[in-house]
């Protein structure tokens, strides 16, 4: 026989044949090859812990239980029938696979599928491999072995069988609550970025600044990121003017540079794929439109610590930078101040030689989910609403004239005339982003000029 890996009706259940090299003296196999099982399709799990369940009767009969980790199951010896339900919320609940087994096979078992087996054989021994380290914290969702609608057909009937009392008393499926995945973790929650994200993924889990602070190790290391399936970092210190003092310089560094790259290394030890967004401000504005491979030319403290913490992020295996600029949501942003000063009658003087386009939080959030979801290569995406090109200027006319008031108050002034007198940072004169990875990976943002007046409408100006 040679190595093979099958699959089974249960998505993400595989049936492993071993190799078994034997003589009068034993046998021998390979009952973890890392590299040939990945190569044949078996997930690269990467176990943490093994456990040995030793029977000593013919007729043990244990399970049916879903577990938080993966794990690949085998025989070292005896033999046993296996049978597995898909205990995970979809569309194959209730999906069961049965084999015998003895040590020419194996089985991996993703999260959340029921796992259970019956000794055929004395003095068994029954081997795991986890991905995870046994917690008394660890929630199990568990099914009735005699369940009348999964209908396992046991080689020993259970009423024979030796069963644990627990066992017994396990519900039957009419009464199990399937599985839930993996929830995500949004960090930066209270911000413009993060609040569209906790809109958009309903079931995450959603840490403030106040909560975790990525400047802060420890509130790092406290956080378990084996429990999430997807780490969605919209955090960062976003004073850009303030950076360029000496103790906003460190600031932003610890928040937007050291931290990320400690947040990347927390999320490559537990295996979790990352979203991290990423600025305009990486750039110096000279081109007329960025692609995502253009190399980082940042002009200010902020802009240099956005681009160390992209590079710490972009050697994950597993990852998405979102790269976006003017952003628009449920907080404080040029958009909303412009309407503040319309309804209360001020006449700005606003920059009109800084060009690019809004990005509402809302379309980030719905380019982000649609990035994870449809399996979108790792990389850098920009993602910007599409529309024209503007000014920081001729957007706030825009504002006026939506709100009613007259965009004639609004005057231009260059950055020059702005800044003269003014501690402020450098900014890229040119933000506007390409566009075309993003729509060719399947989302296409909305126009800035269409979403302006619905924003406008659902957030009034007290």
């Amino acid at each position: 026989m040679t190595l093979s890996v099958r699959t089974t009706p249960i998505d993400g259940l595989l049936v492993v044949d071993l190799v078994v090299n034997g003589d009068a003296r034993g046998w021998f196999k390979e009952n973890w090859q890392r590299e040939k099982m990945v190569a044949l399709g078996l997930p690269d799990f990467r176990p943490v812990q093994q456990n040995i369940s030793y029977n000593e009767e013919t007729g043990v009969t244990r399970g049916i239980h879903a577990e938080p980790w993966n794990k690949l199951v085998s025989v070292a010896t005896g033999r046993i029938f296996g049978a597995w339900v898909d205990l995970r919320e979809g569309p194959g609940f209730g999906t069961v696979f049965t084999i015998e087994m003895g040590p020419e096979t194996a089985v991996f078992v993703p999260r959340g599928v029921g796992n259970s087996y019956q000794t055929l054989e004395p003095r068994t021994a029954y081997v795991y491999l986890v991905d995870d380290h046994w917690s008394p914290e660890a929630r199990y969702t568990f099914l009735n072995l005699a369940d009348e609608t999964v209908a396992v057909d046991w080689p020993i009937p259970l009423e024979r069988s030796v069963r644990s009392d627990k066992d017994l008393g396990h519900p039957r499926l009419a009464a199990v609550a399937p599985f839930q995945p993996k929830p995500t973790l949004v960090l930066g929650a209270g911000g413009q970025i993060g609040r569209a994200l906790g809109e958009e993924f309903p079931g995450a889990v959603l840490l403030t600044r106040a909560e975790c602070d990525l400047s802060d190790p420890a509130a790092l290391d406290a956080i378990r990121w084996r429990d999430y399936g997807l780490v969605i970092n919209a955090a960062g210190h976003t004073d850009v003017d303030g950076a360029q003092a000496p103790e906003g310089r460190a600031a932003a560094w610890a928040a937007n540079a050291t931290g990320v790259a400690a947040l990347a290394v927390q999320c490559r030890e537990a295996e979790v794929p990352l979203v991290h967004f990423s600025s305009d401000y990486v750039f110096d504005g000279q081109l007329p439109s960025h692609l995502e491979d253009e190399p980082f030319s940042p002009l200010s403290a902020y802009g240099a610590s956005k681009a160390a913490g992209d590079l710490a992020v972009s050697t994950l295996a597993r990852h998405w930078i979102v790269r976006t600029s003017w952003v628009v949501g449920d907080g404080h942003n040029f958009v909303r101040t412009m309407a503040k000063l319309a309804v209360s009658g001020a006449s700005p003087s606003v920059v009109d030689d800084q060009v690019g386009r809004p990005t509402f939080a809302a379309t980030l959030a719905r380019g982000v989910r649609h990035l994870v979801e449809s399996g979108a290569p790792s990389g850098t995406y920009n993602l910007s609403n599409s529309g024209a090109v503007v000014s920081w200027f001729e957007l706030a006319r825009a504002v006026f004239a939506g709100v009613g008031a007259d965009p004639e108050r609004v005057t231009p002034v260059s950055t020059a005339d702005y800044a003269a007198g003014k501690s402020l940072a450098k900014r890229p004169a040119q933000s506007a982003f390409d566009l075309g990875k993003i729509e060719a990976a399947g989302f296409a943002p909305g126009r800035w000029e269409v979403e302006l007046p619905s924003y406008l409408r659902r957030m009034p100006v007290p």
